[in-house]
């Protein structure tokens, strides 16, 4: 939750007046971040992650000695800006570790000296620190953590972007922050009464995000967890190997703070177990005083509503510039209107499991059996978003992306290349053997390029595969490496121009109709491997992720 006490140190300098909310934050940096949009982006969309950049997660946690240099870290090759600020929530580390700069360029202090001034000597946290490696005086003291249950444990992480994710802290000192943000006297002032409120409080309204400020939306820096008819923010993070969570009760004036040093047996375990503490204690300490309103949309409209909102969609936070937007066209969210007007949401927002949504209100949904709502928001007769838990939305996939389209056509291009691959060498052998030769009118030349094209597609496809498996655990992977296979992937490309010329040899020359399939079904390949190539970014210029 490092997230929000660079969210409390941007809220003091707003409280001091050296900062505004809703001021360009060209102001208060020394460098330029990347815009596509005419609008300003200000504190207030970076708090909110509504600033529009896409996701980067090269560089995100690493190990060592070496403290990395915050300016740096987000100067050099900083993500692009997809979406108009304000307008669509998409979760960025990038966007709030920009927060952390600006606290240290406008206080003129470094982040990591400026947090322990300014939060955690006043709240009484002396055991928690961003220092990157960590004191002597808390080395010894960290907890060892786990990628799963059964591993040995791993090294101390360090975050490349600090602000959004760096904080070293005890369990008694997450304490001490929840009681210094519920204004507690005798707690340490960290702000004031006013400035908590205002930071607790959802920060957008309809005016930029339109129907989508009908779901949770984002306070300053806290998501809008309430439960039970009762007002709830709180954040969630994670590490490799730590998975924490905490929650405050404005009104009720109690918290809660729950962490893992261990993935568990399985990627959701953790997500599954807090949640499941975290509901449970709301559920015994707060229940609800009512039961849930009805819905005030007749069962016509909501079938109508369910219907257009049937579709593909992709999360808005995610890597459209850059070789990761692959991982697109493997993952979608698939919403499915049901005869009863209910939509089916496969995985459900937030979950690893569907969840079924009924409307209770126009273009707002509530989960049947729980409390999660979302909304949508409409524009020409079609649903353009679906917002959940503010930091995150879903857009409709582009058709040619889904999976439905990407995997028969990258899985038969594959499967031809590799079959090639394997039986043009056993072919050479059998005619050898045989004391054949190839059909006349078959190119030497060409059909050595087509081959070397073919070896080099499909060495490429695994090539890529691996590399984004190794990205996804959050390892880096070279820029070598990586031009490396751009190198492969366009030899594999190319090679379609002298599959194309061994194709038309082959039907001038009539050599039968097995051999112009063949050839027929090895150009189609190529070609389904270049189209993904390019329409997925494995070409692009940049290799930044």
């Amino acid at each position: 939750m490092s997230k929000l006490f660079t969210a409390t140190a941007a809220m003091q300098l707003v409280e001091s007046g050296d900062v505004d909310l809703d001021t360009d934050i060209g102001e208060y940096l020394d460098f330029e971040v990347p815009r596509a949009f005419d609008g300003p982006i200000t504190l207030r969309h970076l708090l909110t992650h509504t600033a529009g950049f896409e996701e980067r997660i090269g560089g995100l946690i690493g190990s060592g000695d070496v403290s990395p240099v915050l300016r740096d870290e987000l100067a050099q090759d900083p993500p692009e800006q997809i979406y108009e600020p304000g307008t669509v929530p998409a979760y960025s580390n990038y966007g709030n570790s920009l927060v952390g700069y600006i606290v240290e360029h406008v206080s003129g202090v470094p982040f990591e000296e400026y947090v322990e001034r300014n939060i955690l000597t006043p709240a009484g946290m002396t055991s928690s620190t961003f220092e990157q490696p960590l004191p002597d005086a808390l080395r010894e003291r960290m907890s060892q953590g786990y990628a799963t249950s059964a591993d040995a444990p791993g090294p101390f992480e360090i975050v490349g972007t600090p602000p959004a994710g760096a904080l070293t802290a005890s369990a008694p000192d997450m304490a001490r922050f929840m009681l210094a943000q519920l204004g507690e006297p005798g707690t340490g002032s960290i702000l004031e009464p006013e400035t908590l409120e205002l930071m607790h409080a959802p920060a957008l309204d309809e005016g930029s995000l339109g129907n989508l400020a009908a779901a949770p939306r984002m306070a300053l820096g806290f998501f809008d967890e309430s439960r039970n008819g009762h007002r709830i923010v709180g954040h969630g993070g994670d590490t490799n190997y730590f998975h924490s969570h905490l929650q405050i009760y404005p009104e009720e004036r109690a918290g809660i703070f729950v962490s893992f040093n261990s993935t568990g047996t399985t990627g959701y375990a953790t997500l599954d177990l807090r949640r499941a503490v975290l509901d449970g204690f709301a559920d015994r300490y707060f229940p609800a005083d009512s039961a849930p309103a009805p819905s005030t949309v007749d069962p016509a409209t909501t079938a109508e509503h369910a219907a257009l909102a049937e579709g593909s969609y992709v999360a808005s936070r995610g890597m459209q510039s850059t070789f990761l937007a692959a991982l697109e066209g493997f993952s979608v969210t698939q919403v499915t209107a049901r005869d009863d007007g209910r939509v089916l949401i496969t995985p459900g927002p937030g979950s690893a499991a569907p969840a079924l949504y009924e409307e209770v209100e126009p273009w707002v949904w509530r989960e049947v059996g729980g409390q999660r709502t979302i909304a949508m928001r409409v524009a020409d007769g079609a649903v353009e978003a679906i917002g959940f838990e503010g930091a995150f939305a879903l857009l409709p996939s582009q058709p040619e992306r889904v999976p439905s389209v990407v995997l028969p056509a990258l899985g038969a291009s594959a499967l031809v290349l590799l079959v090639t691959a394997v039986a043009w060498p056993v072919g050479a052998i059998v005619r050898r053997v045989r004391h054949r030769s190839l059909p006349e009118g078959t190119g030497r030349l060409s059909r050595i390029l087509a081959k070397i094209g073919v070896v080099s597609a499909v060495l490429a496809l695994a090539g890529w595969a691996l590399t984004v498996m190794t990205v996804m655990g959050l390892e880096d992977v070279s820029e070598f490496s990586l031009r490396q296979l751009q190198v492969v992937q366009g030899i594999g490309v190319l090679g379609l121009v002298p599959a194309v010329l061994q194709l038309v040899g082959a039907v001038r020359n009539r050599h039968g109709w097995r051999r112009v399939l063949g050839l027929v079904l090895v150009v189609l390949a190529l070609a389904g491997t270049a189209w993904f190539a390019f329409e997925f970014r494995l070409l692009a210029p940049s290799v930044s992720y």
